[in-house]
């Protein structure tokens, strides 16, 4: 899969895959779903080679679909993850707001 173009659209289809696999509220639009596949794409290749000795992500055939689909939806689970404990504490602080209520009523 050498260029760069390559890389790009295997990448854009793999995380659109795992983002219909893993569906839920992440930012980002059709480049953020590219770096997931492509990320993913690495992670993927990296497990693969130290659990069974795949030897990665190569080419378009099925293994490398596999892997690079399965470490994208690994790092949508640990962006979840790490956001959803960040969210719980942003929630479980007791932040008290302004009342804006009354805001226009002492204006000059």
């Amino acid at each position: 899969m050498g260029s760069i173009i390559g890389w790009a659209i295997f990448g854009l289809i793999a995380g659109a895959i795992a983002k219909l696999i893993m569906p839920g509220k992440e930012p980002g639009g059709w480049f953020v779903t590219m770096l997931l596949g492509i990320a993913g794409s690495l992670v993927g290749g990296f497990i693969g080679r130290a659990l069974w000795g795949s030897s990665g992500v190569t080419g378009w055939g099925l293994g490398s679909w596999l892997l690079a689909i399965g470490g994208a939806c690994l790092l949508l689970l640990i962006y979840r993850l790490v956001m959803g404990r960040r969210t719980a504490i942003a929630s479980s602080t007791n932040v008290t707001r302004r009342d804006t209520s009354n805001r226009d009523k002492w204006a000059a």
